[in-house]
């Protein structure tokens, strides 16, 4: 038991570090500008890995005589639905355009972001744009912590990683 005990003091003591990290006025600074650049690359990322996958179904709707090509109108959300998956869903919690820009997602709990909750994150923040117009971004003018109203309803915030 005894192990037992200093290794949960262990975690205490990582997930009060998190907390404390993100309670810090400075690791918000320019986070929005850095979230509108990383949002640019990392969609200039998906348009690229969207152009090999649009070459197999190609292909594949010659070898379908045609029924494969209606797959060309989910091709880019599913790439873009695997790559937040696969990057903001590991375990540095950033895109590669956040990964650039040295911002990342966070819990408010203190828990990691799982690939589950990235996608929600970005399908909340494309509904949000479709429903509000841009105008949804808005809220992080007079929000805490610059947050958005996707971050707000998740419980997420996006902070400096290099603070």
């Amino acid at each position: 038991m005894p192990g037992l005990i200093a290794r949960n003091d262990m975690n205490a003591r990582v997930l009060d570090d998190e907390i404390s990290r993100l309670d810090d006025v400075r690791a918000y600074d320019g986070v929005r500008t850095r979230r509108v650049l990383a949002f640019i690359i990392d969609y200039c990322i998906v348009a690229l890995l969207t152009i090999p996958f649009a070459i197999l179904v190609f292909f594949l709707g010659i070898l379908t005589l045609g029924l494969g090509w209606m797959l060309f109108s989910i091709l880019v959300p599913a790439v873009a639905i695997l790559y937040i998956w696969n990057t903001l869903g590991s375990t540095d919690q950033a895109t590669t355009g956040m990964k650039m820009m040295g911002i990342r997602l966070d819990r408010l709990d203190g828990t990691r972001i799982d690939g589950l909750t990235a996608v929600v994150h970005s399908v909340l923040f494309w509904a949000g744009n479709v429903i509000l117009t841009p105008l949804v971004l808005l809220v992080s003018l007079f929000a805490d912590r610059k947050r958005t109203l996707h971050d707000l309803l998740l419980g997420t915030v996006v902070s400096r990683s290099d603070r």
